[in-house]
């Protein structure tokens, strides 16, 4: 047995240097790590801290799509790190207790990498966002909002977070004039790239897409630029290269993370013995200098007696408490029968109806939602104004989603929305019309 564990340790120590190795290769350009990094954090050797930090930082600005520059103040990048790995679930106290120096903690953070790498799937997220794009993309998504439940309805604002009417007026038209100047600035993109679509179609080798992209046709005009995209892609050929020999090699790269953590728990059972040994050589000292310890029995017998006399008294005044509740609230709907609650009633009726047809067509859309980005095909079988939405460009047939799909999908999200905010809109004009009933001599006008 123990000479199948020998043989099983040297296969791994083997294969573990080119399982790192290809780890390295298969992350990004601007953020990789020097394999010996990895094997000094195994050690939690400080000298690995700072490329740790460095590391995570790099690849989580690269997942959250912020800019990010390697002169950023390693105070900043720590901070972000933290945030960054609280907010994608990670637990563990000891990394978030590490200083804001980056000067120890390697170990930890080869956990929180290695958590990344199997909990995000980092790699695979690294190269779909960083891949070379060579057609014209654009991004589609018709899913639902995945707000809390606890979010969701709630409108009220607190005393201490008030501000001014004026500024939310400013702030809201300066966010409508910035929509709109998207908006312009995308419709103007879209012609170009349908003018483009047009003016080259069935030029392309490829019979399903049938035209160049934006990049194909500055290849055309300008043949220089050639060199600067077959770089790129021949970076990208090398790191896929690398991925794959990663997933060939990475159980073992697992099974040596099992080793640090084995080495850790060791360590950890050494402190906690230590600990208890001296726990358990102070404890006659401390029974030796309390003599009134035996009459702590008596005592706790008493507080608990006491403790079961004050709960029969609590649970018989919450008794008559909601008696006295339900008394109250059956004369309340008395009253509201006799003022109008029949158009209470109606109000909260349609706003049931509301939301269950929101329902019904979450239920009906549920399996024809699109997220991710698709490439732009101008098909021939269709009119010219219209595009196409393809994830593939071979030659095969490919399933494809034509504009007007998603147009009739989108519009469909925005009447829910917009049914629900004249619902938003009703409970607040309610609210300010109860609010200005308790005004004496105040006239409210609307802006």
């Amino acid at each position: 047995m123990r000479r199948r564990q020998q043989e099983r340790g040297q296969r791994r120590g083997r294969g573990l240097p080119g399982a790192v190795a290809a780890l390295c290769r298969a992350l990004p350009p601007r953020a990789r790590l020097a394999p010996d990094t990895l094997r000094r954090a195994r050690f939690d050797r400080p000298q690995a801290s700072l490329d740790f930090w460095r590391l995570l930082y790099a690849l989580l600005k690269q997942i959250h799509g912020g800019k990010w520059a390697e002169s950023d103040a390693i105070d900043h990048q720590i901070r972000f790190v933290k945030s960054a790995l609280w907010y994608h679930g990670y637990g563990r106290p000891e990394l978030y207790g590490l200083p804001s120096d980056g000067s120890v903690g390697s170990r930890e953070l080869l956990l929180a990498f290695s958590w990344l790498l199997h909990r995000l799937g980092l790699l695979e997220q690294l190269l779909a966002r960083n891949r070379v794009k060579t057609g014209d993309e654009t991004s589609v998504c018709t899913c639902e909002d995945d707000l809390p439940n606890s979010q969701k309805g709630t409108t009220e604002i607190a005393p201490e977070d008030r501000v001014d009417v004026r500024y939310l007026q400013w702030l809201s038209g300066r966010l409508r004039f910035q929509w709109r100047s998207l908006h312009a600035q995308h419709q103007e993109q879209c012609k170009l790239l349908h003018k483009i679509h047009l003016f080259t179609s069935g030029s392309h080798m490829d019979q399903v897409l049938g035209h160049f992209s934006v990049t194909e046709t500055d290849l055309v005009r300008q043949p220089e630029n050639y060199k600067q995209l077959l770089q790129l892609l021949e970076s990208e050929t090398m790191q896929l290269e690398a991925f794959l020999e990663w997933k060939q090699l990475e159980p073992v790269y697992w099974q040596w993370m099992e080793t640090v953590l084995d080495n850790m728990a060791e360590e950890g059972n050494l402190c906690e013995s230590q600990d208890t040994h001296v726990e358990k050589s102070e404890l006659p000292k401390v029974t030796s200098c309390c003599p009134w310890a035996g009459s702590l029995t008596g005592q706790i017998d008493r507080l608990s007696r006491d403790l079961m006399t004050l709960h029969d008294q609590l649970h018989e005044l919450v008794t008559r408490q909601k008696a006295a509740w339900c008394e109250k609230v059956k004369r309340r709907e008395e009253e509201l029968q006799k003022e109008g609650f029949s158009a209470t009633a109606r109000m909260v009726q349609k706003s049931v109806e509301l939301k269950l047809l929101d329902l019904t067509y979450l239920c009906a859309q549920k399996n024809h939602k699109m997220h991710g980005s698709c490439r732009l095909v101008l098909r021939s079988k269709y009119p010219a104004s219209k595009m196409g939405y393809g994830r593939s460009v071979s030659k095969e047939p490919v399933s494809a989603v034509t504009a007007t799909e998603v147009i009739r999908e989108l519009q469909k999200r925005e009447a829910s929305l917009e049914r629900e905010l004249k619902q938003l809109q009703e409970e607040c004009r309610q609210r300010l019309d109860k609010i200005a009933e308790g005004l004496d001599g105040v006239i409210c006008i609307s802006p």
